[in-house]
């Protein structure tokens, strides 16, 4: 029996190898600066792709009313802006952190535009999209404004709809939880 105790564990830390954490990252801001996401350990994490001229782009309030309430709650965002649906994110980087101060006051961390599908996907929605990286579940990038649910091990632990509103209920239950 122990034999087959010590097999199995062993087994499980091999299959469990490659599993990542959020924390295991690094990006570039929207600035061009490198982000460890290593600092957020300890805070639960919401990380959004983001579009400038999309029919969800008005989330960009709500993300900043949620970040506003909870950022001193051990609480983050992040924004990944991506062109990749409708080619509805166009401008650079620069037009990009301009548009959401200007349009809506984001406070949160905005990152570089990435690719969020297909072959050139960013390391990090590879880690978001592929249950072989995260543990949870494979999952595509549906359109603009898809949040992913980080826990303060930096584990994913839902993928949110971009039709669910960042100040959903379940959302808010799971950041105060």
């Amino acid at each position: 029996m122990k034999v087959l105790l010590v097999a199995m564990t062993f087994l499980g830390i091999m299959l469990n190898s490659d599993m990542k954490t959020l924390h295991d990252y690094t990006v570039k801001d929207i600035t061009g600066e490198d982000f460890d996401l290593s600092s957020l350990k300890g805070k639960k994490v919401m990380v959004v792709n983001t579009a400038s001229e999309c029919g969800l782009t008005p989330q960009y309030e709500q993300l900043q009313e949620l970040y506003a309430a909870y950022k001193d709650s051990n609480f983050t965002i992040i924004g990944f802006p991506s062109n990749d649906f409708g080619k509805q994110e166009p401008g650079t980087n620069g037009e990009i952190q301009k548009f959401c101060k200007l349009n809506y006051g984001v406070e949160f961390p905005m990152m570089s535009k990435v690719v969020v599908k297909g072959d050139n996907k960013a390391d990090v929605y590879k880690f978001l999209t592929e249950k072989a990286l995260n543990g949870l579940e494979d999952s595509e990038v549906q359109w603009n404004f898809q949040k992913y649910l980080i826990d303060e091990e930096g584990k994913l632990v839902r993928v949110v709809a971009p039709q669910i509103l960042p100040i959903d209920s379940t959302i808010i239950e799971w950041i105060e939880g």
